[in-house]
Parts: structure tokens; C-alpha cells; sequence
């Protein structure tokens, strides 16, 4: 299971790599061939994971498809947020994200369909045909744009050699129990000088750039970003392990149990979007994480016969919580900070998301690993035990939303640094 997890894992670990870079070389090159670039990426390493010969061999291939996935969500925001106007941002956000939520409905039953014919390759190799299509459509639909020539920041080298195997280690850290701790305490290191770097350096800007965090709207989204990706990623982990290994269900059935947390999060979205444009983020946070704590409560109690019927209506409570945390917070990271700041300030929040999706992955990984020898022949009591620290990280998003912005009269805050 800790192996397993690692074709997850060391992809959301590129991309965390990946991502804090990516504002930089949109203003060295320009969106548009960068997503190009991405696409392309993506494109290859899709092909190799299809090829991979061993497991080894897709984790190392995984990471490869990192570099351009990693590229491609804060490449999309950027794009999407520069185009909108602040005060649509939120409505936009839902909207665009209703489309990126039918692909978790379809994407596990066609999944499970490709892994019960008995051929996992295609799992990626569908992805080849896809990206050759969006080139074609990038090409020929999103505007060329004009890179910075004269005043362009270039790429903080340093801070990406410190900052890179600082969250490798972490997160490996976290996922293994034999060295966990001196691992655990070199990523820690590594991180104190990142920090220490990136507070000091002029030359260059740092990766990400920590002055932003001196801004409460987007310092609040990011701790609630980081949060609530480590339960929901960490959830989504746990969740198919239980339908087939506890269950016995095909691959094909557990798609089909996952499908109604994004049936959930579609229906909520458009609703979630106009909110908060309407009242702002706080309060519809709020309501999504005790809607959220509700869904996870019912797996909490998990047994080995226990009803799908039950589990499927609380991943569809559990969706529409996380579409009241995900949208809200999106739009709430950007409150207050000029335009020029959108591209850094995307690579940020993306790199808090992922590298709180891979902690969770890890983290509750190795957690339900640990359980199971506490529960022989009991399987199901595990992952019970597991999922209530799923609860307990999605109540510690309770802290940074209380810090969210209560009304869209808040948002007159001047940018960070903007005073000095």
C-alpha cells in the first residue's frame, strides 16, 4: 500500500516542484507557449507511464508526467484570473470548474473499465490523444501574449535548490517509518533556509515569493488550501482502497461508488460561485467544512457490510462540502492584490495545494498502514480509525477560515508591500 501510494505521491511531488517556477517562465517566455510546452510534457511522460515495465518504472515515469501537469493547473488559472474581473472572479471559478468535475465521475469508470479488461497501459495512453487535441486547440485559439524581454525575473535558483528536496524529503519523510524522523528533520532544515533565503534575496525572486503570505486573505487561503487538500487528497487515497480491498469490488464498481462526491461538487458549484461574490468567503466556507465533517463522519463508522447506499449519500454531502471550501477560497487568495502579483501569488497557492494533496496521500497512507496490525482480520476497523484523522484534519481548517475575508466590503486592503 505505501508502494502503491508512491505513483500518486512522486507525481504531486514534481508538480510541487514544478509549480513554483512556472510564474517565473510565463514572464520569461508568456502563457501561451509555456502551455504549449506543458501540454507537450504531459504528453510524453503519458506515453511512458503507458510503456512503464515495472513499478519502479511508473513512478519514475509519473514523475516525468509531473512536469508538465505541474505546469498546467497554475498555467490555467493564470490565464482564466487575468482574464476575469474581480468582482467575477468567483462566479467564473464555479463555472469553469463544472467541467473539471465531470472528469472525476467519468475518469474511475473508464478506469475501471480499462483495469478490469486487464490493461492499465491505456490509462495513460488515452491521455495522448487528448493532448494532441488540446495543442491543436491552444494553437490555434489562446492568444500568442508578449513575454517580458526587459524587467522579466528570472528563476530564483537557489531557493528552487533548497526548496525542492526540502518537500521531497517531507513528504518521504512522512510515508516511510524506518528513517522517518532524520528525514523529517533534514526536509525541515532545508525548509528554515528556503524561508531564510527567500526573506533576504533582492536579485531575484524568490520561489515562492514568503512577503505575500504578509497579506491575511491570501495567508488565510493557503493554510485552509493546505488543510483542506490533505484530507480531501488523502480521503480520495483511502476511499478506493476500502471498496477493493474490504469489499471486494472491481475497479469498475469503486468507480462507480466514488462518482456521487463529484456529482456533489458539480451541482454545488455554480450555487458556491455566485455566494461568494454575494456575501464573501468566510461564511460559505464555514458552511462548507461542517458540511464536509458531516460526509466524513459517516466513514468513520465503516464496516465491512456496510451499506453503499449510506456511503454513496455521504460522498455526495462530503462533495458539496468541498466545493463550498474550494471555490470560496480560490477567489478569497486574491483579494486585494494587484494584477501584476497573480502570477507568483498562482504558483504559491498551487504549490500549497499539491504538497498538502502528497502530506495527505503520505500521511494517511502510512496511518492506515500502521492500523492494520491493530485490527487482524478486521480490515474495515482500520480504515475507520483512519478516516477519523481525516476528520480531525478537516475541523483544523476551522482556523485559517476564520481569518478568510467576512464581506466583499474587506476587500479596500492594500496589496502586501504596497505601503512601504
Amino acid at each position: 500500500m505505501t508502494t502503491v501510494q508512491w505513483v500518486s505521491t512522486a507525481y504531486l511531488l514534481t508538480i510541487a516542484m514544478v509549480i513554483p517556477a512556472t510564474g517565473r517562465l510565463v514572464e520569461r517566455f508568456g502563457a501561451r507557449a509555456l502551455w504549449m510546452f506543458a501540454l507537450s510534457a504531459f504528453l510524453i511522460g503519458s506515453a511512458l507511464c503507458g510503456a512503464a515495465w515495472s513499478v519502479g518504472g511508473l513512478i519514475a515515469f509519473r514523475a516525468v508526467q509531473g512536469i508538465g501537469g505541474g505546469m498546467i493547473v497554475p498555467l490555467s488559472m493564470m490565464i482564466l484570473t487575468q482574464a476575469a474581473k474581480p468582482e467575477q472572479r468567483g462566479r467564473i471559478m464555479g463555472i469553469v470548474a463544472v467541467p473539471a468535475q465531470l472528469a472525476p465521475i467519468v475518469g474511475p469508470l473508464i478506469g475501471g473499465v480499462i483495469i478490469d479488461s486487464g490493461s492499465r497501459r491505456w490509462i495513460f495512453y488515452v491521455n495522448v490523444p487528448i493532448c494532441l487535441l488540446a495543442l491543436s486547440l491552444a494553437r490555434r485559439g489562446l492568444p500568442l501574449g508578449t513575454p517580458r524581454e526587459h524587467g522579466a525575473r528570472w528563476l530564483d535558483l537557489t531557493g528552487l535548490a533548497l526548496l525542492s528536496p526540502a518537500l521531497a524529503l517531507t513528504v518521504y519523510g512522512l510515508s516511510t517509518r524506518t528513517a522517518g524522523l532524520p528525514l523529517l528533520t533534514a526536509g525541515a532544515v532545508l525548509l528554515l533556509a528556503f524561508g531564510v533565503h527567500a526573506l533576504r534575496t533582492r536579485a531575484t525572486a524568490p520561489l515562492p515569493d514568503l512577503r505575500l503570505f504578509t497579506h491575511r486573505p491570501f495567508a488565510a487561503a493557503s493554510a485552509l488550501n493546505f488543510l483542506s487538500r490533505l484530507s480531501i487528497f488523502g480521503a480520495m487515497i483511502l476511499m478506493p482502497f476500502y471498496y477493493q480491498q474490504v469489499r471486494d469490488h472491481s475497479a469498475l464498481t469503486a468507480g462507480l461508488l466514488l462518482a456521487p462526491q463529484s456529482l456533489g461538487t458539480m451541482l454545488a458549484l455554480p450555487y458556491v460561485g455566485k455566494l461568494t461574490d454575494r456575501i464573501g468567503a468566510r461564511p460559505v466556507v464555514l458552511t462548507g467544512i461542517a458540511v464536509t465533517t458531516l460526509g466524513t463522519l459517516a466513514y468513520t463508522q465503516v464496516a465491512s457490510h456496510t451499506d453503499d447506499l449510506v456511503l454513496g449519500l455521504a460522498l455526495l454531502v462530503w462533495g458539496v462540502g468541498v466545493a463550498a471550501v474550494a471555490i470560496p477560497v480560490s477567489a478569497a487568495a486574491y483579494e486585494g492584490l494587484p494584477t501584476t502579483a497573480i502570477p507568483g501569488a498562482t504558483s504559491a497557492i498551487t504549490t500549497v495545494q499539491t504538497v498538502g494533496a502528497s502530506v495527505g496521500a503520505a500521511a494517511l497512507a502510512t496511518i492506515l498502514q500502521s492500523r492494520l496490525p491493530l485490527h487482524p482480520g478486521s480490515p474495515a476497523a482500520a480504515f475507520a480509525d483512519t478516516f477519523w484523522w481525516v476528520l480531525a484534519f478537516t475541523l483544523l481548517t476551522l482556523i485559517p477560515a476564520l481569518l478568510l475575508p467576512l464581506r466583499r466590503t474587506e476587500r479596500h486592503q492594500p496589496p502586501p508591500g504596497s505601503h512601504r
